[in-house]
């Protein structure tokens, strides 16, 4: 017996200390995102969205199979998406509670808007932290209005993307998708050329007895501009501004960008332009020049650049006829 004892230990491999996993190639990652400086050893596996403009972004990058479920569309997901959008839970209509965002087990909530993580939703980002559920928030929504950016650019749209890249050691994906959303930019801007004279645009989101309008710093404008077209209420501060018709009128937009929205169709603000008679003397009411865009191109996300595209197509017809486009 002490013969086969002795042989026996004889063949145990020599005791070792554990060691951690090693982390993937390029992690850990550090992210400042709105005030929180948040850590990833190693690519999020459980992820969920919490607004559209996140969704898509994800969902543009492959990163279909890293998410658990998604939560509140605006309106129809992106056609090219749609496959991949149909793999993954929907939590709820709009934001899921707290109660069954948990019941997912995610760990990384990413939304759009600030309100994704508001008491009646996730919750607040550090309270998430705690519990080791990680978090991204755009930059345009940060709780803290300091921490925002005082105009929204493309650049916000890029780093954004990157970031996300980054998060889940994606970052050759996000270079590509930079790049495509790129080349369409560059696409308006050689078909619009050196035009010294952009139309002037009211980009009209919602509301019959005041205007919600597109303002001088967020998506909206951003829009406008990489068009080649000018704002009529760019000078009215924050994303979006509460305008009068006497100011619409008396700037009299030559175009006029419809939003449709479930909440407000393009088609009854189409109406309601066409059919008082206060606004028969606007130029754009006049000569019938609408371009309607989905409310869901007005988030900073993968749709902007196209939403360029669909906006200079409709306002410059002739311009990009010349290009074959």
């Amino acid at each position: 017996m002490a013969l086969w004892l002795a042989a026996c230990t004889a063949t145990l491999p020599p005791a070792t200390t554990p060691q951690p996993a090693a982390s993937p190639a390029g992690f850990p990652v550090t992210i400042d995102n709105c005030g929180l400086t948040i850590s990833y050893p190693a690519p999020p596996t459980r992820a969920v969205t919490m607004n559209q403009a996140a969704t898509e972004i994800m969902l543009s990058l492959g990163l279909g199979d890293h998410m658990v479920g998604t939560a509140y569309l605006d309106d129809a997901i992106l056609p090219e998406l749609e496959e991949a959008y149909q793999a993954i839970p929907v939590l709820a209509d709009e934001y899921p509670s707290q109660e069954v965002l948990l019941v997912a087990e995610p760990d990384f909530v990413y939304g759009a808007y600030r309100s994704a993580f508001g008491d009646e939703a996730a919750g607040p980002r550090e309270r998430l932290l705690e519990l080791g559920i990680r978090s991204y928030l755009s930059v345009a929504s940060c709780e803290d209005p300091a921490l925002r950016p005082e105009r929204v650019t493309f650049e916000t749209v890029y780093d954004e993307i990157r970031d996300i890249g980054r998060i889940f050691g994606a970052s050759d994906r996000a270079e590509a998708l930079v790049a495509a959303m790129q080349a369409r930019l560059d696409q308006v801007a050689a078909a619009n050329g050196q035009e010294t004279e952009p139309l002037r645009v009211f980009w009209f989101d919602s509301g019959d007895d005041e205007p919600f309008a597109g303002a001088c710093c967020g998506a909206p404008n951003m829009i406008l501009e990489a068009a080649g077209a000018q704002n009529i209420f760019a000078d009215a501060s924050g994303s979006w501004a509460t305008v009068s018709w006497e100011e619409v009128i008396a700037r009299d937009p030559q175009a006029i960008v419809v939003i449709d929205a479930e909440w407000s169709p393009a088609q009854e603000k189409i109406e309601l332009l066409r059919s008082n008679p206060a606004y028969a003397t606007i130029t754009a009411v006049q000569q019938e020049r609408f371009v309607v865009l989905p409310f869901s191109a007005t988030t900073l996300g993968v749709r902007n650049a196209q939403a360029v595209v669909d906006l200079a197509q409709g306002l410059y017809p002739d311009r990009f006829a010349a290009h074959g486009e």
